[in-house]
C-alpha cells in the first residue's frame, strides 16, 4: 500500500463512523408475488452500497426482511455502509483509501465528484440506461443538464419541490389582533409590535420579531425580503448589458439591505442569530424569544409545533407565504441545482446489477416496498385506507407511526419527492399545503447549470459573502460601501472565474 493510501486508511479507521450491515435475512415466504423476479441459480453477487443516512430514519437491524426481499429480487447480497446525515467529509475520506464501492451516494455538485469523473473512478451509466427506465426517464425529461460532455455519471437527485417557508407564533398574533403579514410594510409593523407590545405576557421587553441560522444550502438568510424587492433570480442577476452578475450587485440587493438593517437598528432581529443552527433556532421560537422564523415544514409542522406545546400549551404554529414587496413580487427559495448523486463506481465488478439496484431503488415498485413493506405483515389495505402493523415494521426498522424504512431516507431520495407521509400523520393536510405554499414561491435560476468555477470557489466566496452581508447590515459600513467593497473581493477570490464560466453557460443556454 503507497504512502497516500496507507495515511488515508488509517484516518478512515480513525475518524470513520460507518454502520455496515451485511442483511442475508429470509424474505417472508409468498410475501410478494414479485419477489420471485430477478431469482436465479448464481450465487448472489456482493453489491456494496455506501450511502448517507438521515436523522429521522431509524437504525438497521441484522435480518432485515426488506433487504433480503431487495437481494431476493436483484439477485445480489447488499453490503450497506451508511455515513451520519451530512457526513460526507466520511464519504471522502472512504474513497480516498481505493476500496471502492459497488454504488455510491454523495453530495452534488463537489469538488471530490468532478474529480472523481475525470479520474474515471466514476463511470458513465448511459449503456445501462436501457435497465433503467425510471431513471433514464428522470435525466431525459428535466436533469439532461447534468450531463457532462453527453454522459451521465449517475442519478443526481435536485428536488423539484420545496417546504421552506416563513412560520410563526400564531397565538401571539392573535393576542396582538394581527393578521399574518403579507407586505414587507406590514412584516415590518408585525415585527416591531412582537418586539414591544409584550405578546408572551410576562411584562419584559424581552421578545425578538425575527430569527434565522446562518444559511441552509438552498434558502441564505433572508433572502426572502431580496425577492420581495425584486430580486428576479434564486442564482445570479443580470446587468443592463445583459451579462450576469452576482445577485449582490441587483438594485434589488440594495434595497433589501436598507429594509434589512432597519429591522436590525430597531432590534426587531434577534441579534445572535448568526450563532444559531436550526436546533437552535427553533429552540428559541419555543421558548418564546421569537416571533418569526424561516423553517422548513412538510413533515416537521406537527413535529414544531408539539415542540412549541410542551414548552407554552396555548402554543400555536402558523406559516404563511413571505411578505411582498410593492410590486407584489415574492419569493422564499431558489430553486435547486444541488442535491444528492448516486453513481456506479470502477470498483464494481458487476455493474449491471449496480444499475439495476439505482433503478430499484428508484421504481414504483422500489419505493411501495421501503415506504410500506410487505401487505399482509408491515401493513394491510383496506380500499385506501392502510393500517400500518408497527409491531412487524420495528422488527424491520421502519421508522415508527406508518413512516420508511431506512433505505427511504436520504439514501437516493427523500419522502418529500412525492409529497411521501404516512397515513398516520397527524397534520397531513398542513403539511402538504406547506409544501405546495413553499414550492409556489421558489424563484426560478438564471442558469441552471453548475459550473466547475463555482464548485472550485463557491466556499471561499459565500464565506465573503455572509462577512460582508453582516456588517452591512449591523452598520459596520455603508451599504454603498460594502457591495463595492465585496464585487471587488468576491472576483479577486474566485469570482471572476465564476462570472466567465457562468456568462459561458448563459449565452449557450440562450
Amino acid at each position: 500500500m503507497n504512502k497516500v493510501k496507507k495515511s488515508a486508511a488509517l484516518l478512515l479507521s480513525a475518524s470513520m463512523a460507518f454502520t455496515l450491515v451485511s442483511a442475508c435475512g429470509k424474505a417472508k415466504e409468498g410475501a410478494s408475488a414479485d419477489s420471485k423476479q430477478g431469482q436465479t441459480d448464481e450465487k448472489p453477487y456482493k453489491l456494496v452500497f455506501m450511502t448517507t443516512g438521515d436523522q429521522a430514519a431509524a437504525n438497521l437491524k441484522g435480518n432485515d426482511r426488506i433487504i433480503a426481499e431487495i437481494n431476493k429480487r436483484l439477485g445480489i447480497e447488499l453490503v450497506l455502509k451508511i455515513v451520519p446525515e451530512g457526513s460526507y467529509d466520511k464519504v471522502n475520506v472512504a474513497m480516498a483509501t481505493g476500496d471502492y464501492p459497488d454504488v455510491l451516494t454523495i453530495n452534488y455538485p463537489t469538488n471530490s465528484l468532478s474529480q472523481w469523473i475525470n479520474e474515471g473512478i466514476v463511470v458513465p451509466i448511459n449503456d445501462y440506461l436501457k435497465d433503467m427506465p425510471t431513471v433514464k426517464k428522470k435525466l431525459e425529461s428535466s436533469l439532461s443538464w447534468t450531463a457532462v460532455n453527453g454522459k451521465y455519471y449517475g442519478y443526481p437527485f435536485i428536488e423539484e419541490r420545496s417546504n421552506m417557508n416563513i412560520v410563526y407564533r400564531a397565538d401571539w398574533l392573535e393576542k396582538l389582533g394581527l393578521k399574518p403579514p403579507q407586505t414587507l410594510d406590514e412584516f415590518y409593523e408585525t415585527l416591531k409590535a412582537i418586539a414591544t407590545k409584550d405578546p408572551d405576557g410576562n411584562g419584559k421587553n424581552d421578545t425578538f420579531g425575527l430569527t434565522s441560522a446562518k444559511s441552509g444550502s438552498n434558502v441564505p438568510t433572508f433572502d426572502f425580503i431580496f425577492y420581495a424587492n425584486g430580486m428576479p433570480n434564486g442564482d445570479w442577476a443580470l446587468d443592463e448589458k445583459g451579462s450576469v452578475i452576482p445577485k449582490f450587485e441587483h438594485p434589488a440587493f440594495k434595497r433589501g439591505m436598507t429594509y434589512l438593517k432597519k429591522l436590525w437598528d430597531e432590534k426587531l432581529i434577534e441579534p445572535e442569530y448568526m450563532l444559531n443552527d436550526t436546533q437552535m433556532k427553533e429552540q428559541k421560537f419555543y421558548q418564546g424569544k421569537v416571533g418569526f422564523m424561516d423553517a422548513a415544514l412538510f413533515r416537521h409542522v406537527n413535529r414544531l409545533e408539539t415542540s412549541l406545546q410542551k414548552v407554552n400549551p396555548s402554543g400555536k404554529l402558523g406559516f404563511t407565504a413571505p411578505p411582498a414587496g410593492q410590486d407584489g413580487k415574492r419569493g422564499m427559495s431558489a430553486t435547486p441545482k444541488s442535491g444528492l448523486f448516486t453513481a456506479i463506481t470502477k470498483g464494481s465488478k458487476n455493474p449491471e446489477k449496480a444499475a439495476k439496484f439505482i433503478e430499484f431503488m428508484l421504481s414504483k415498485e422500489g419505493r411501495e416496498l421501503l415506504e410500506l413493506g410487505f401487505e399482509g405483515v408491515h401493513y394491510t389495505k383496506q380500499g385506501d385506507k392502510i393500517t400500518y402493523n408497527e409491531e412487524e415494521r420495528a422488527k424491520d426498522s421502519f421508522a415508527s407511526n406508518g413512516w420508511a424504512h431506512p433505505l427511504a431516507w436520504g439514501s437516493v431520495v427523500w419522502p418529500l419527492t412525492e409529497n411521501y407521509l404516512p397515513q398516520t400523520e397527524p397534520q397531513a393536510d398542513r403539511a402538504k399545503d406547506s409544501v405546495r405554499l413553499a414550492t409556489e414561491n421558489m424563484k426560478p435560476n438564471l442558469v441552471n447549470v453548475t459550473t466547475k468555477a463555482e464548485t472550485e470557489f463557491n466556499g471561499v466566496v459565500n464565506e465573503l459573502y455572509y462577512q460582508y452581508f453582516t456588517n452591512m447590515m449591523i452598520g459596520k459600513m455603508d451599504v454603498d460601501t460594502g457591495i463595492a467593497e465585496l464585487g471587488k473581493k468576491w472576483r479577486e477570490q474566485g469570482g471572476s472565474k465564476i462570472l466567465e464560466e457562468v456568462n459561458a453557460a448563459y449565452k449557450e443556454k440562450k
